[in-house]
């Protein structure tokens, strides 16, 4: 009975150490990259002047941008971007009315389908912006969305 407690009370501490530093190590490496700035930034302008170093951006029929029309609910409002342009490297996606108005920037490896779907919050009615760059350079398009109940804050 002594052994069994002992034992148990290793196992216990093993796996709390480890699970320690394997969480631990985890949002470091996944943070690495992150483009803190781009976050902090109020405009449309001003998150794609941190993240592309420019605002050299040409709207694009080659951008396909799915959201609803009217988002009955701000904090859960699904938007699809996908395109067949060449050698795309990042999609961007930025609600423009946001306190934070870059939702997130997602890299492309070279071989990778130019396709990207997910949730986002919106805190009221404003348009969805994708920003793709492709072979160095940026596109976009944009979308009207109608938020009914707001998502953050609203």
């Amino acid at each position: 009975m002594i052994m069994s407690i002992a034992r148990r009370t290793f196992l216990k501490a093993t796996f709390a150490a480890s699970s320690t530093v394997a969480l631990g190590a985890l949002p470091i490496a996944a943070m690495a990259d992150w483009p803190k700035a781009a976050f902090e930034a109020k405009t449309v302008s001003d998150a794609l002047k941190v993240l592309y170093s420019s605002l050299d951006v040409t709207n694009s029929p080659d951008i396909k941008l799915e959201a609803p029309d009217v988002a009955e609910n701000g904090a859960v409002v699904p938007v699809t971007v996908s395109t067949q342009l060449a050698d795309v490297e990042t999609i961007t996606i930025i609600a423009e009315k946001n306190a934070v108005p870059l939702i997130g920037q997602f890299k492309l490896t070279k071989n990778s389908v130019a396709y990207v779907s997910t949730r986002i919050k919106m805190a009221e009615t404003s348009h969805v912006v994708a920003v793709v760059k492709a072979g160095g350079k940026l596109y976009s398009t944009k979308k009207s969305v109608t938020v009914t109940a707001g998502g953050c804050g609203g």
